[in-house]
């Protein structure tokens, strides 16, 4: 399984709207071939971060939703006027070990 990690930081306050955006997603990206899951989850002790890891069942299928127009509607429900600290904003690619 591959996973892909995103991660970054509200700058301006709306952390709150970003999470309940994501807690009311309309879950397109779950009829994405291969898709196998998405958690979204924010350290406690920074709740101005926010982390999306994406499970998927191989790389191939993470790209091809990361190139579909399906990724940049989901993008519609962002809260407007959502600032993000300068440079926090990032990826990263796992293998996934074992659960």
């Amino acid at each position: 399984m591959f996973v892909a990690m995103s991660s970054f930081t509200v700058a301006n306050g709306l952390s709150p709207a970003v999470k309940d955006a994501f807690a009311r997603r309309p879950h397109r990206v779950d009829q994405a071939p291969g898709f196998v899951r998405m958690d979204v989850i924010s350290p406690t002790e920074t709740p101005d971060e926010i982390w999306l890891l994406t499970y998927w069942r191989d790389e191939a299928s993470y790209h091809a939703w990361h190139r579909s127009h399906e990724l940049h509607e989901s993008h519609r429900d962002i809260p407007r006027g959502l600032k993000l600290v300068p440079h926090s904003a990032r990826i990263r690619f796992f293998e996934h070990v074992g659960s």
